[in-house]
This record gives C-alpha cells, structure tokens and sequence, in this order.
C-alpha cells in the first residue's frame, strides 16, 4: 500500500518559510517587497478563479499581487506594449500572462508571451528560459511551477532521481516537457512517453519514477506501475457530480485506488501537485525580488519533516534544502 504524499501539507510549508524569509528581510530592508503581476486579457471564469487564488497566496506571504486586466478588445501591439512597461519597472519582480486569452482581436499567445523579460517570467514560459532548461543552464532560468513542484514532492518521498528509471507521460511545454528535462539534469534516466506512444504499459512498468501529466482520465492503471515506485499525478479532469458541493468530482490522469496498492509512494487528485503549483510561483516571485535587490536566494523553504501520510514513514537521505531540497540533484 502506497504512502501518500500531500501536496498541501508542503505546499503550505513553502508558504510559510517564504513569508518567514520576506519579514527576515524586511528588518534590514523595509522597503523589500516583492511584486507579481498577473496580465489578462478578458474576463474568463476560469481565469479569474485561478488569479484568485495567485493573489491570495500572496497576500498570506507578503507578496504584492496586482491583476492587471485588460479589455478582450485589447490588441496584440497594446498587449506587448503593457508587458514591455511592466518589464521596465523595478518594482515588478514576477509577470504572468493568463493565459488562454479572452479577446476579440487575434493575439499570438507565444509572440505575447515571448515578450516577457526572462528575468521577471516566473512561470517559466518563454523560449528563453525553456531553452535554458533543455540545456541544464538552471541558475539562468525560471523552471515551470508544476513540473518544479514535482520534484519537490519526488524529493518528499525520499528519492534521489539520480540513477533511477523514470518516465514521463505527457509532452506539453507547460508540464510534460519541463519535467523530462528537470529529471535529466536531476541524472535520472527518462523515457518521454505520451497517449499514442505503443505498449505505453511497458515503459511505465520499468520507472522507479512516473510522473503523469497527460489530460486523459486514468489513463495509467495500477497495473501499470512498478512495485514500490513513486508515481506524481498531474491531471486535473473534471466532471459533473451531484454528490459534491461543487457538483464537480476530479479525477487524476492515474488511477488511484489501483495504483495505491502497488506503488511505493503517490499523490492524490486533488491535493497532490495541485497545491505546489501555487507555491512554486510565489517562490519564484520571491527569488526574482532577491535577485534584483542583491540579496542572497533563499536556500531554506521547508523544513524537514514527513508531508507523507503515514505514521511510521521517515524521509530517507534529504537532497538539501527544499527547492534546493527540491532541485538540489540538479547542480550534482
């Protein structure tokens, strides 16, 4: 039976040691105060739901979040123009672009977003910092939230990638990609998988590390998984269920409840690599603030401590500090 490893529980460490971090720095430098912007173009539900959440995460830690909403009739020129005056502010230390955008006019997204300085694009988005990445030139770059939050959580589970099998099923820039990368540079020996890749159950079955971030409903079942792997599900599908308050079940891209009785360690859905997205983009933002202000990066963002549930689970050799406890292999 797998131990589960709870996104929320070190999410919320991370939360908690950045805003420790930001109020140390305050008492030498009152003035620090990082900054992250969040552009958008329109008024999508779904995207307000998640700015919301960005800048309430902020407001826990002692970041200053702004949303900067444009209207849908806003153009390609005004979008870049905006972005550009944000790229020159020294207070602005983090800009995202929410992306779908919600407009009227025909916006290119990669153009827009390629418009971000890489210094000040936390979410790890732009061509030059994904080029960066595949080139394992990481103290240059911001890496991708969700795919840095799942090394973080691997390293929960008490497990170095170097030398490991992985695999990772999925190829998306935002996720699937970053992550195959991360775990390269980690010395881990990935196989990129994805939904048409044949015998997908053949390859997974060989990882000691699964990381699933495909958008297809349980697409890897139980008897898929390796005994005693560590398996991070990223998918996010949702479906009408009049049982939950929010009429809306989610399912992972993993099938949970067979998965659990063979894999070593696995996050649920929700509340696995969810939360860590959110948290990885305040750390981020807050590295940005640094950088730009001289001051030295944060080595710390959790503390040790079991995020796993379970009573007699103890973390096995940490990889150093979280995020550098997270990506530490990264720099071996």
């Amino acid at each position: 039976m797998a131990k589960v490893i709870k996104g929320t529980t070190v999410a919320k460490k991370v939360r908690t040691d950045l805003r420790h971090d930001i109020e140390k720095i305050q008492v030498d430098k009152p003035d620090f105060k990082p900054c992250l912007t969040v552009v958008q173009v329109g008024s999508r539900p779904d995207s307000n739901v998640y700015i919301g959440a960005k800048i309430k995460a902020c407001q826990e830690i002692g970041i200053k979040g702004v949303h900067l909403k444009l209207p849908p009739s806003t153009t390609q020129e005004e979008l870049i123009s905006e972005i550009h005056r944000l790229n020159e502010d020294p207070g602005v230390h983090g800009i995202i672009l929410q992306v779908p955008l919600d407009c009227t006019t025909n916006i290119d997204e990669t153009e827009a977003t390629n418009a971000l300085s890489p210094a000040k694009d936390v979410d790890g988005l732009t061509d030059i910092n994904a080029g960066r990445l595949a080139r394992g030139d990481l103290k240059r770059c911001f890496t991708p939230c969700t795919p840095s939050g799942c090394m973080v959580l691997i390293n929960e589970a008490g497990v170095d990638p170097k030398g490991k099998n992985v695999c990772v099923v999925g190829r998306s820039k935002i996720v699937g990609a970053p992550m195959h990368d991360l775990l390269l540079w980690a010395h881990g020996t990935v196989t990129p998988c994805h939904s048409r890749t044949p015998d997908l159950g053949y390859h997974i079955k060989q990882a000691d590390i699964v990381v699933v971030a495909a958008g297809k409903k349980e697409l890897v079942k139980g008897d898929m998984i390796k005994p005693g792997a560590v398996v991070i599900d990223c998918g996010i599908n949702p479906e009408p269920d009049s049982t939950k308050k929010s009429g809306v079940k989610l399912w992972g891209d993993v099938e949970y409840a067979g998965a659990k009785e063979v894999a070593g360690y696995i996050t649920p859905v929700p509340g696995g690599v969810g939360p860590m997205t959110v948290a990885l983009l305040m750390r981020n933002t807050v590295v940005s603030a640094k950088r730009m202000n001289g001051i030295r990066e944060l080595h710390t963002l959790i503390r040790p401590g079991p995020a796993v549930h379970s009573s007699t689970f103890q973390p096995a050799a940490r990889v150093g500090s979280i995020m550098l406890r997270g990506l530490r292999f990264l720099t071996k």
